[in-house]
């Protein structure tokens, strides 16, 4: 991007939030009299381009505000004062002014001066290169406008958001403001903040190399702005037309465009816009016609100088610097620098010098001030540090103390919060598993028999065969109801919780008895069952429970054993007084991956060797009735291998 194009950009930029306010004519020039309003129309119209004269208009407001005890009018001629030193360059001044503005605005409970101040003070720290600062002051105005519902202020914070972006080449998130603006404007009557929307979309379109995007927003302002209140807009917007379409090669368009730009800014009389116009024309010329190019950089010197814009003076000798280097011309090129040089100093160093003894002044005068006070307060300061010490310590404690109970108050809520998810997920595991036996084990068996029935019935079976289907009726019937007894002990488990009567039981007459019981069915599958039980052995437990684990563990054994296989029943004592029951089969044993998981309502029930059906739950049972005897169970086995099943008791 070339040095004049970058120029452009902050140009646009740097005016375009003074511009929000726009150019307003007064009828005629004569003394308003006593209206602070007429005063500020004034000095808007000689602002820009005879500043002295606007000076005059600012002192002649402040004094009627203050003979009429009028704030807000005070607050407005120091908004003008700021403007006026922030055209001539003099930041600090201008700064100093809008902050009086706003603290009167603050104290008025204005929010339209608030928001006003705040854009005019984030301006000003955008042109010193603080985009923080700037940063600070614009998303202030955009929170206060936004609390007050002031759609104005919203939209004219995000354009000067932008602009902070645009200044830092993030011309991106600079276009996303512009976008947000522009929404908000749809929501309003047309004005001037719509226009410099335009103007900056223009700019960072052209900057990003969306020329289309560009032209469009630059011809949108300009097909918008053409009469005669909106005319500073209109010439500003068609400069950065002509950029786009000089950027883009088409350089007699561009000229065709600066032209009469320069010839409207003549026709206002507007030296800003005069000053921009020559300056883009001699831009354009510069590489085709040298001479030309100086010839219209020389026009904006000049006009500079008779305005008295240092700033302007200075750009216009860097570019004329510039181009004589660039021809050759090395000695009117120094001569250039050095009258820059000169001005600079004059302008600005000798400001500063000013400053710095001011601020010598002023710090020599609070020295002495500090002595003094220092003298005066220096016997209440221990009593002072031991008030703020005592207030510090007990700040610090209470603090603690309202934080250490918010934690444990936390604390507390998070393991309830946990528990209550885990007994939720405990519900939903045992409603799974409910609805899964409901819906296959009792419904399979149940169908079975229906059919089984059925054929009984129809009398299409011989006495042989009917014999053997009430035999197959039987073994349904006694799975069925053994499903629905686990099904009901269970249920009753969940909703009641374990009831426990416990007692000293003999786990040999336990085994005996369950034994005798389920020697049929092992017989079926010719299984023989051995026993390893120590004499005078005792355990104390319910004796249901015993009875059930049993059981239901040598029911298992039969269950997974395939015919011809052994099962072997062990009872022993173990550590501390307590006694280990096992039961090993020769079956077909239990994965590995099945193996942590077998006591869990998670567990999917499998087939025995002759098809035998089962729940899953009964081993769920098994441990919880262990575990409310105060022992423990657990299992060993390998596929194909066998299983162990061991639980031990307490023995006394």
């Amino acid at each position: 991007m070339s040095f004049f194009r970058a120029f452009s950009l902050c140009f646009f930029l740097t005016y375009s939030s003074q511009l929000l306010y726009g150019f307003q004519q007064p009828g005629n020039s004569t003394l308003p009299g006593k209206d602070i309003q007429a005063y500020e129309k004034l000095i808007i119209h000689y602002r820009y381009d005879q500043p002295d004269s606007a000076l005059y208009f600012v002192r002649l407001g402040m004094k009627l505000a203050k003979q009429t005890n009028d704030e807000e009018g005070t607050a407005k001629m120091l908004n003008q004062m700021g403007m006026i030193d922030d055209n001539s360059g003099n930041a600090e001044s201008s700064r100093q002014h809008y902050l009086e503005a706003l603290e009167i605005y603050k104290r008025l409970h204005n929010h339209k001066g608030i928001i006003k101040e705040n854009i005019r003070l984030g301006v000003v720290e955008n042109r010193k290169g603080n985009s923080t600062g700037a940063l600070t002051y614009f998303l202030q105005a955009l929170k206060i406008s936004e609390k007050n519902n002031d759609k104005n202020g919203v939209m004219e914070s995000y354009i000067t958001l932008g602009e902070v972006y645009a200044n830092r080449h993030n011309y991106q998130r600079a276009i996303s403001y512009y976008q947000k603006a522009e929404a908000i404007g749809i929501q309003l009557p047309f004005s001037s903040l719509k226009l410099n929307a335009y103007l900056n979309f223009g700019a960072a379109y052209r900057e990003t190399g969306d020329l289309s995007k560009a032209i469009f927003y630059f011809e949108k302002g300009i097909s918008q702005s053409d009469y005669p209140e909106m005319m500073g807009l209109n010439i500003s917007l068609t400069n950065g037309l002509a950029q786009v379409y000089a950027k883009s090669g088409a350089t007699a368009k561009a000229i065709e465009l600066q032209k009469g730009a320069l010839q409207k800014s003549r026709n206002i009389k507007n030296s800003i816009r005069e000053f921009q116009s020559l300056m883009a024309l001699a831009e354009s010329y510069g590489a085709a016609d040298p001479k030309l190019s100086l010839s219209y950089q020389q026009q904006a010197l000049a006009l500079a100088q008779k305005k008295l814009a240092n700033k302007q003076v200075l750009e216009a000798l860097a570019h004329i610097a510039v181009l004589h280097e660039k021809t050759g011309n090395y000695k009117a090129a120094y001569e250039a620098r050095s009258k820059q040089y000169r001005i600079a100093d004059s302008s600005y160093f000798k400001d500063i010098s000013v400053k710095i003894s001011n601020l010598q002044a002023q710090y020599e005068l609070s020295k002495s001030e500090a002595k003094v006070q220092q003298l005066k307060f220096l016997n209440n300061e221990q009593l002072l540090e031991k008030r703020i010490l005592t207030w510090i310590i007990f700040g610090s404690i209470t603090l603690l103390l309202i934080l250490g109970a918010y934690f444990f108050k936390i604390r507390n809520l998070n393991r309830l919060m946990n528990k209550a998810n885990a007994d939720l997920v405990q519900s939903n595991t045992v409603k799974d598993k409910l609805f899964s036996i409901l819906g296959h084990d009792l419904r399979g068996p149940l169908t079975s028999i229906l059919n089984l029935l059925g054929l009984v019935n129809k009398g299409w079976l011989t006495e042989e065969e009917k014999t053997a289907m009430l035999a197959k009726l039987e073994l349904q019937c006694n799975a069925s109801l053994e499903t629905l007894n686990l099904l009901l002990r269970w249920g009753q488990m969940q909703l009641k919780g374990i009831m426990i009567n416990r007692a000293r039981v003999s786990p040999a007459k336990k085994i005996n008895r369950n034994l005798l019981l389920l020697k049929e069915a092992a017989a079926l599958k010719s299984i023989s069952i051995d026993q390893n039980v120590e004499p005078d052995l005792w355990v104390f437990c319910d004796a249901d429970h015993l009875d059930f684990i049993v059981r239901n563990l040598l029911s298992n054994a039969i269950k997974f054993t395939p015919e011809g296989g052994k099962i072997c029943v062990s009872v022993k004592e173990y550590e501390d007084s307590q006694v280990i029951v096992e039961v090993k089969d020769t079956g077909v044993g239990i994965e590995l991956s099945r193996l942590e998981s077998i006591f869990s309502v998670n567990n999917v029930s499998t087939t025995g060797t002759n098809n035998e059906k089962g729940t899953s739950l009964g081993l769920v049972i098994c441990r919880e009735f262990v575990t409310a005897n105060e022992g423990r169970i657990w299992a060993e086995s390998k596929a194909g291998e066998g299983s162990s099943f061991f639980f031990v008791l307490k023995a006394k």
